[in-house]
Formats: structure tokens, C-alpha cells, sequence
């Protein structure tokens, strides 16, 4: 009975943020900071394509941060309501450190992305490198 409600509830999440994603979340035009037009000649849109997986990196990134910490809220809620059930804290906990560690692996991510890319950028293009 659990497991159902787990995969309903995670199926939910993945349904939601997809739909969010996909069409309420707004496009953002940004300046050519790279100098790099692929898209006009080529009938495409004007962002460069270094822009567009700098943005599906971190939107992915974002998204198991979320992942994480509705972990984390449910875990707290679970050892909250065991009412004195070891078994039930002991799953609670053992969720609440796999939420941790998996918080603890995306920003170290996060943090290895942003380094490449910016100094991938500065060893192409030197000069000031712009966050977008």
C-alpha cells in the first residue's frame, strides 16, 4: 500500500514539473554574450547552443534539488507521525541521510558545472565572463 502511494506520488511530481517545465515556465531572450550566432543563418533561434545546455544543466540540477528536499519534507513528516514506531524512524532516518547525500552530490555538481563552463568560456573567449 505504501509503494503505491510512492509511485503515485512521485508519478504526480514527475507530471506536474513537466507540465511546468514545458509550458508555464517563461523563455528568457538573452544577448549573444558568447559571440557565437548559429541560429541566424540558420533559421533556427538566435541562443547559442553552449547557453541552451548551461540552462538544461542547471534546470535539471534545480529540479532533483527539489527532488531532495521533498525527501528531506517527507522523511520529517514520517518520523514526525511514527508515534514512537522504531521501524517507522528507521526508515525515516535512512531517508532523510539518502536525502542529504544526494543533496550533498547535486551541489557538488552544481559546483563542478559552473566551474567548467566558466573557465571553458574564459580559456575560449578571455575577457569577463558573464553568469546567465
Amino acid at each position: 500500500m505504501i509503494m503505491i502511494k510512492k509511485t503515485i506520488l512521485i508519478t504526480l511530481f514527475f507530471v506536474a514539473a513537466t507540465i511546468f517545465f514545458l509550458f508555464i515556465s517563461p523563455v528568457w531572450a538573452q544577448e549573444d554574450l558568447l559571440g557565437v550566432e548559429y541560429g541566424k543563418y540558420s533559421g533556427l533561434k538566435s541562443t547559442d547552443i553552449r547557453y541552451s545546455i548551461a540552462n538544461i544543466i542547471r534546470l535539471s540540477l534545480g529540479f532533483l534539488g527539489v527532488g531532495a528536499l521533498i525527501l528531506m519534507l517527507y522523511a520529517g513528516f514520517m518520523w514526525m507521525t511514527s508515534a514512537g514506531n522504531e521501524e517507522k524512524v528507521r526508515q525515516a532516518k535512512k531517508i532523510l541521510w539518502g536525502a542529504i547525500i544526494g543533496l550533498a552530490i547535486i551541489l557538488s555538481a552544481f559546483a563542478i558545472t559552473t566551474f567548467v563552463i566558466r573557465n571553458l568560456y574564459l580559456a575560449t573567449q578571455g575577457g569577463q565572463y558573464y553568469e546567465f
